[in-house]
């Protein structure tokens, strides 16, 4: 029953995108040849009366979208961030896509936020004004809190859970089908991009979570000067309404308000581009949606960055994959480059590692000499899409997100700063990160925070010292290393030797480190 209900979906959802113009593009992306797309086009034809209208004003994709509902629209700001799976002209139509639905009524926005805080709205606010911006998720009314503070309330839609979990089983039909028939779509994982997809809407719909985001992005940032965000309020948020303080500032779209303001805008530009590498290359944890509507510039000139909806997470070793890639373009060093992709299993190492080193070649030297405004990183990054499909390369969903938000803070840069470069702007904070994290001061870091780690098991030493012993001296069998306590699990006997001895090392290191 379920299959059908999901076929179902999937005949409304091609009918839709047929009768608003969606449908064309979208198969093109996936590279569908003319013949066949006129073909399919023709096939879904009569069923045009089964599908909903979307308003005309917005492009056919993004139109279509927004007639099936919040899902789809939500999914389409998704797919905005993987141009290697929509293509960049697609992913940039299904930027228009952002806070453009109607609101939904006052009454029902307060009757959830009493029933998430128990309490009647005017025990909480002094006053709750009608939305001001409204999402796929949520929106977002101004309000006075009871202490006379301004504040932002964001409500998730009526609804919204039970709406998500219908039509996220059509999402996966809709991969599946993909993967089946379209050989070239399964590099691109359509499967696990629906997963990250769930995953990403699953953690929006619990508000709790956002404002831990937000949260953990202010700490980070705290000590940073011309950058902030707004404070949670937790005694006013639940799962379903998020507080936060009410940011005042112009809007970083709003270029005649910022000029008048007198601002510095290419400096402003500067600012953003270097506190977003920051974020990433430092704490690993960056703001994934920062285009102008998520900016705000205070009266102070510092740059506010709010809704933290979509963050971006990668680990260190990702970091340092990354920041050796962009600081092989910078210098020029394409060897560099591709060794760092063969080093991180991005590309087989039955591939020429001296061609794949040409390929990134031809898209680092085009950008050489060239003025500033003539350098696009949404052109390299689709060049570089090229290039990993012909060396067989699968996507890494963590990098696409962190390039893909790259192309959207260059354009916010550059509407700051026709002749921003986001080149320039970028060496100087990536040198510095690989200067303090690649040689003698981060070996002697590491080797501290693994001394740490490996201390943990220092009540067992002694034991495992006994069982070393034992076995070196009267030739014991492996089975009696086995029997080590259970909290170490089953290893294997050479392994438990090689971690009590690295163990031994790195715990006389980290003693003489704190001595010294």
């Amino acid at each position: 029953m379920r299959f059908l209900n999901d076929v179902a979906r999937l005949v409304r959802i091609a009918a839709t995108l047929r009768r608003n113009g969606g449908l064309d593009p979208i198969l093109q992306a996936f590279g569908l040849s003319g013949i066949r797309r006129r073909a399919v086009l023709a096939l879904l034809t009569p069923l045009w009366p089964l599908g909903a209208r979307g308003a005309a004003h917005l492009p056919p994709v993004t139109r279509s979208l927004s007639a099936l509902g919040p899902s789809y629209v939500k999914f389409g700001q998704i797919a905005s961030t993987r141009p290697d799976v929509a293509g960049e002209k697609l992913a940039q139509d299904l930027r228009y896509l952002q806070e453009r639905l109607p609101p939904f009524e006052d009454a029902l926005a307060r009757e959830m936020i009493e029933a998430e805080l128990g309490r009647k709205i005017d025990d909480l606010f002094d006053r709750l004004d009608p939305p001001i911006a409204a999402a796929s998720i949520a929106q977002v009314h101004p309000a006075i809190a009871k202490d006379g503070r301004r504040v932002a309330v964001k409500v998730l839609r009526p609804g919204i859970e039970a709406a998500f979990a219908r039509d996220i089983s059509a999402f996966y039909l809709i991969a599946r089908t993909l993967e089946t028939f379209r050989a070239k779509s399964r590099r691109l994982k359509p499967t696990a991009v629906v997963r990250h997809f769930e995953g990403v809407v699953s953690r929006e719909m619990d508000l709790r979570l956002e404002a831990a985001a937000g949260s953990e992005y202010q700490d980070n940032i705290r000590g940073d000067a011309g950058i902030r965000t707004p404070d949670v309020i937790w005694s006013l948020s639940s799962k379903r309404v998020l507080t936060t303080s009410w940011v005042d500032g112009t809007p970083m779209g709003d270029l005649e308000a910022l000029r008048a303001r007198d601002l510095d805008l290419p400096e402003l530009a500067l600012k953003l581009v270097r506190h977003f590498l920051r974020c990433a290359l430092r704490d690993g944890y960056f703001h994934a949606d920062l285009h102008h509507g998520n900016l705000k510039i205070a009266p102070d000139g510092a740059i506010v960055a709010f809704d933290f909806g979509i963050m971006g997470r990668i680990d260190p070793w990702t970091r340092r994959t990354y920041a050796e890639i962009l600081f092989s373009y910078l210098t020029r060093d394409y060897r560099r480059g591709a060794q760092a992709h063969f080093d991180a299993g991005y590309v087989s190492r039955t591939q020429n590692i001296d061609q794949f080193a040409q390929a990134l070649r031809s898209i680092g030297e085009p950008i050489v000499g060239q003025r500033a405004a003539d350098i696009s990183m949404a052109r390299v990054l689709e060049q570089l899409f090229d290039v990993t499909e012909r060396f067989g390369m699968e996507t890494r969903p963590e990098l696409i997100l962190l390039q893909r938000t790259m192309v959207v803070i260059e354009g916010v840069a550059r509407s700051l700063d026709p002749n921003f470069n986001m080149w320039a702007a970028a060496r100087p904070e990536v040198e510095q990160w690989m200067m303090e994290n690649i040689g003698p001061q981060s070996l002697l870091r590491d080797l501290s925070e693994t001394a740490r780690a490996l201390s943990r098991i220092r009540p067992l030493l002694p034991k495992l010292a006994e069982r070393l012993v034992e076995f070196s001296e009267h030739g014991v069998q492996p089975a009696a290393v086995y029997a080590a306590p259970s909290r170490l699990g089953r290893f294997r006997a050479g392994l438990v030797l090689g971690v009590l001895s690295g163990a031994l090392f790195a715990y006389g290191a980290m003693v003489w480190l704190m001595r010294s």
